[in-house]
Order: structure tokens, then sequence, then C-alpha cells
């Protein structure tokens, strides 16, 4: 999640548990310990430019259930030790308030579609719960107004109910969100086993800022298709858009570190082109077609074989010219979708509209 809605969970949650006395101690700790997490960046880029390494490394050891817990409690003790007065005072509650400031940040990570590895070091793929966007201002409004209202209300029990109604609210928002997440999943799962695609691989994602329009992704034999799913306007069936990927060379390809790495990550959930002799791999769990926000180009094409390369990341259209009016577009087109179903869907038989990516 952006770095508001740690900072400000991270807050909340250990002003809830710290002494009245120490609430605004608390607010400002958990808040450093909020995003704390989040540094990790400049660490990793301290020791490498590689930006497959970059992305698939964040979110590792700073964000595991195995590591920050152990940090928790130093970070703990060097207060208790070094005459902190506060953490000497009250040490069982400004342990569990700095435990859980930092165990809540990885958390609500994994609700996004980025990739959490909660149990680094141990490697099963990263954790992508994709109920939420990385920016979701009906999940982060409520802890803004609790710290807020904390800070001023201090030792008072107004101080208290806010924090508690901040955190009930937005853990209640992140439940909508499996919920909301849940019938999306189940109309995609109809429209695509009556297409013949009921065991594809598939994840589904909240557009940005929302969770009422959706889109849902999966991957065939020559290529994904994509669809999208508004829970306001659409009734009835799903409908996909048939996009190509060049499989091929990605299988050709499997043997090389980048790509391995990347389909571990991501769960196999990239296209492939070829781009002016170079393999380039999207990510497809985030952006919108045909621009996605991570491309790698990590293999050369070399006698025929394609051979490993330094990765290079490729900018989106939206980043270069024009990219500001073009993104301001997608966001409009977006809103409108999300009150308005989709008018004259074209669908073969299979319901999929094959176009080539």
């Amino acid at each position: 999640m952006d770095s508001l809605s740690q900072i400000v969970l991270g807050g909340a949650v250990a002003a809830a548990i710290a002494p009245a006395a120490h609430r605004r101690a608390a607010l400002l700790t958990g808040a450093v310990l909020g995003t704390l997490p989040d540094l990790d960046g400049l660490l990793i880029a301290a020791f490498t430019r590689d930006p497959v390494s970059l992305m698939t490394i964040h979110r590792s050891f700073s964000h595991s259930l195995l590591v920050l817990p152990v940090l928790g409690t130093l970070i703990w003790w060097l207060y208790r030790r070094f005459g902190h007065g506060r953490v000497a005072a009250a040490p069982v509650r400004w342990w569990w308030a700095i435990v859980l400031a930092l165990v809540t940040h990885p958390l609500l990570d994994a609700f996004t579609v980025y990739g959490t590895q909660l149990w680094w070091p141990l490697m099963p793929p990263p954790a992508m719960w994709s109920s939420v966007f990385i920016i979701d201002p009906l999940y982060t409004v409520w802890l803004l107004l609790a710290c807020v209202i904390a800070w001023f209300a201090r030792a008072r029990p107004l101080a208290q109910r806010a924090l508690v109604a901040g955190l009930v609210l937005s853990c209640g928002y992140l439940g909508w969100s499996l919920q909301a997440k849940a019938q999306v999943d189940r109309a995609a799962d109809q429209a695509l086993a009556a297409m013949g695609l009921a065991d594809a691989p598939r994840f589904s994602v909240p557009m940005p800022f929302n969770t009422l329009l959706w889109r849902v992704v999966a991957m065939t034999p020559s290529g994904y298709v994509v669809g999208d799913r508004s829970l306001w306007a659409d009734r009835g069936p799903m409908h996909f858009t048939g996009y190509s990927s060049n499989v091929q060379a990605l299988r050709q390809a499997t043997d090389i570190a980048a790509v391995q790495r990347l389909q571990w990550f991501n769960r196999g959930f990239m296209r492939a082109q070829v781009r002016d002799g170079e393999l380039v791999l999207s990510d497809l769990r985030m952006g919108l077609e045909p621009d996605y926000n991570f491309n790698f180009a990590v293999a050369r094409s070399e006698d025929g074989r394609w051979q490993a390369m330094a990765p290079e990341q490729v900018r989106p259209a939206y980043r270069g010219q024009g990219g500001r009016e073009l993104l301001k577009q997608r966001l409009a087109g977006m809103w409108q979708r999300i009150w308005t179903a989709p008018e004259d869907v074209q669908a073969d038989a299979h319901g999929v509209n094959a176009r080539q990516g």
C-alpha cells in the first residue's frame, strides 16, 4: 500500500495499544515503524541496479513475518535498555505496540497484487491477495481521521474510541474488498468455464482507487484474455477479450535466470513480446492493456537462440511524451465504466473477442 496508509495504520495500531498517557509518542513511533519496511528499497539499490532484482527483492526480508517480530523485539529492547521512560513504564504494552506496528505493514501489503514475501527466507510464491489497489482512499480515510483525533484528544477517552473505530472501519473495508473479489471471481469462473478455460490460471484485481470495478486476467495456450466487471453496473455473463503473447519465445528462454525469477514472482502472469531482437516480459498484474507498469528486456536473440542480457526496464507509454493526457483519459474511462455497463459487446461463439496484442 501507499506510504500514507502504512503511516496511519502503524500510528493507529501503536496508539491504540500503548497507555493513554503515551498517546502522541505512540502515534509518532507507530508512524515511523509503519513505513520502516518500505525503506528496504534504499538498501537494495545500494547493492544492485538490476531492475528485476529491485522488483523481486522488495517486500522480502523487510516484510517477513519471521523477521519483523525479531526486529520489533530488538527495537523494544533498545528503547527499554537505553532509557526510553515510557517503554520502561509499560513494557508489555509497548512491546505489542512496536511489534504490531511493524507486522501489520506486510499484512496490509499482501492485500495488494504486487507480491509480498511473508515467509522469507522460505520461498513460496509471494502472497498477492489482490483485493485492494495500492492507493484506496476509502481504506485510508478512517485511519487518518482517527490519528488526527487521537493527536488532539491525547489521553481523553475520545482518542481511544476514535482509534478503535478507525481500525474497525478500515478492517471492515478490507473485508468488503474480499467479498467483492469473491463476487467477481464467481462471475469470471462461469464465463471462463463456458469458454473452455475452466482450469486456466487467472487472477482478479480492483481497478485504481476503488473496489467496484475489477479486472480479470486468465492465461491461455496462445496468450491471455482480459475482462472487466463493475459490481455496480454489470449483470449477466462477463465478456473477455483475447490477446496474444509470444509463448514460444518465452518457453525457449525459460532457462534464463531473470525469466525464472519473474515467473516465480508473478506466478507466470506475463506477456512476452519480441522487440528489436530482445525478449520483453510485461507483468500483467499491474497496468491496463496495452501498457503495463513493469516491463523488462531480459534476453537477446543470437544465432536463433535466446541469450541472457543484463535486464533493462522498459517504460510504459503513459510515462512518455503525452503520457499524462493518456493517463487522464484512461482514468476518466475507468470512472465512467464503474457506473455504466459495456454496450454493444461483440463476442464470438465462445464469448471471446480475439485480437492480436
